[in-house]
């Protein structure tokens, strides 16, 4: 296993950053101290006036396969937690990064995306996916409620009925879908994948920094709060799941 500091690399290429995920034995899953360190340096990103853009992807052969499945107890909202605990507290201190970060934030998905993995993506600006790319919604499954605020993040981007199929059906969406209900922007091939989303976030970052950060807050009225008052009701209904059906099961 990567060393605690090491669970999400960063690299600079001009004005762009770039945050790997990496563990790429566990596809990238989520751990209490991935969280805390992805938060972190999406808050280094946000506080540094030399990073314009930044790009999130994953090490290996998957973007992010969701929380890692040995974890997986409950905690008071009946989510994961880790032996060390913490889990929950991570998880929201990631949350609020993502909901309050001011640059632009484009994802570059190769392999599967679930969970965590694909409810992270709907906090992205844009997100490129590579031929092959798979993305899961799977709390139904899990016997657990929708997390990160996706319940309202998806119906937003994919409308009202999509995303209760989507929710309610656990089921894969491969890329070629993905771009098609506005999941992505893009496809492109695995092999382009990084330099196209590299390229995307070189011709943000040419912009005027002050300028694209008043898109984002236009774009991006009101969200914030819609985005706490649903994660607080996923919490809740989370908590509930958890007294009438038990832990959440991997599967």
């Amino acid at each position: 296993m990567a060393p605690a500091d090491q669970l999400v690399l960063a690299d600079d290429a001009g004005a762009v950053r770039t945050l790997t995920l990496n563990r790429p034995s566990r596809l990238n899953a989520f751990t209490a101290d991935s969280y805390r360190l992805l938060a972190a340096r999406l808050g280094e990103a946000d506080g540094d006036e030399q990073v314009h853009v930044v790009v999130l992807r994953g090490a290996g052969r998957a973007f992010c396969s969701g929380v890692d499945v040995e974890l997986l107890g409950a905690d008071e909202r009946g989510a994961p937690t880790s032996a060390g605990g913490g889990l929950l507290e991570a998880f929201q201190r990631l949350m609020d990064a993502l909901t309050t970060f001011t640059k632009p934030l484009i994802a570059a998905v190769h392999g599967p995306a679930v969970g965590i993995g694909a409810t992270i993506l709907l906090h992205c600006d844009v997100v490129l996916v590579a031929d092959g790319a798979r993305l899961r919604f799977p709390f139904t499954s899990l016997r657990t409620a929708p997390e990160a605020g996706s319940s309202w993040l998806l119906r937003e981007v994919v409308g009202p009925q999509r995303a209760a199929e989507l929710l309610y059906t656990a089921r894969w969406v491969e890329a070629e879908e993905a771009v098609s209900s506005g999941l992505a922007l893009r496809r492109c091939s695995p092999e382009s994948l990084r330099d196209e989303a590299r390229a995307l976030a070189a011709s943000m970052a040419a912009q005027p920094p002050a300028a694209v950060a008043a898109a984002k807050r236009l774009l991006r009225v009101d969200r914030p709060e819609a985005v706490k008052a649903a994660v607080a009701r996923e919490v809740g209904e989370a908590r509930h799941l958890r007294g009438v059906l038990g832990p959440i099961s991997p599967g």
